[in-house]
């Protein structure tokens, strides 16, 4: 008890003098997730809207397959991302390997079919509300989208939120293809994998409480932006 009663203490003093090894894991999780999640919202709102507005012949086997790749194993994505990437692979000339840009690339591949899948069913049901209505304005299938996104823009904010909160908790991927090197890829969760791994409990449970604070705040911010109470028809 008393060893667990230390490591709060020296995890408290750790956050409360700014620790430089603490700011520049967090920096670095910070930038690699919301880096992922712009560029995944980005692919997967539009994606996920298209395919809520379109109507086509394998459109079920679409959302299925969407759907399935939400629960895509972190591991089996991070080794795809590594063959590819390694001096072997299609893409092992770019030197990626071992990169913040790796780790990015396996979040953005891990969290995409998250946001489209969830975006899909919000438009869906916005789009049985304003179907009738933008087919009589005449508008094309890039305003109807636009219409849509802009609308149900407070519902999409929780689509991209979940794929933050799924990124930045990741783990399997990020190691595998990033390495968990000290001052270059070293994450929260990974750094929190190996200080616990080595019993250093202070520092995996400061950067844990960062985990933590990091996800509530990012969560307020945007709720408070997007001012998600009020006026909201979600």
């Amino acid at each position: 008890m008393n060893d667990i009663y230390q490591g709060l203490y020296q995890a408290m003093r750790l956050l409360v003098t700014l620790d430089p090894g603490l700011v520049e894991i967090t920096a670095r999780s910070l930038q690699v997730t919301l880096t992922a999640t712009v560029i995944a919202s980005a692919i997967g709102l539009p994606l996920g809207a298209w395919i809520a507005v379109n109507r086509f012949w394998l459109r079920r086997y679409a959302i299925a397959i969407l759907n399935a790749l939400m629960g895509l194993p972190p591991v089996v994505v991070g080794l795809m991302v590594y063959v590819v990437l390694s001096r072997a692979g299609p893409l092992g000339v770019l030197g990626l390997l071992f990169t913040p840009t790796a780790m990015i690339i396996a979040q953005i591949i891990i969290i995409t079919p998250i946001i489209a899948s969830i975006s899909h069913q919000a438009i869906r049901d916005l789009w049985a509300d304003y179907h009738d209505l933008l087919i009589s304005l005449h508008a094309s299938r890039r305003q109807r989208i636009a219409t849509l996104l802009w609308d149900g823009r407070r519902a999409l904010m929780t689509a991209a939120l979940a794929g933050f909160g799924r990124a930045i908790g990741e783990v399997g991927a990020i190691m595998i293809v990033g390495g968990n090197i000290d001052h270059a890829t070293r994450v929260l969760t990974t750094a929190i994998a190996l200080e616990t791994g080595k019993g250093d409990f202070a520092l995996a449970l400061a950067l844990g409480f960062i985990l933590i604070a990091l996800a509530i705040a990012v969560n307020l911010a945007l709720h408070i932006l997007s001012g998600t109470e009020r006026g909201s028809r979600w």
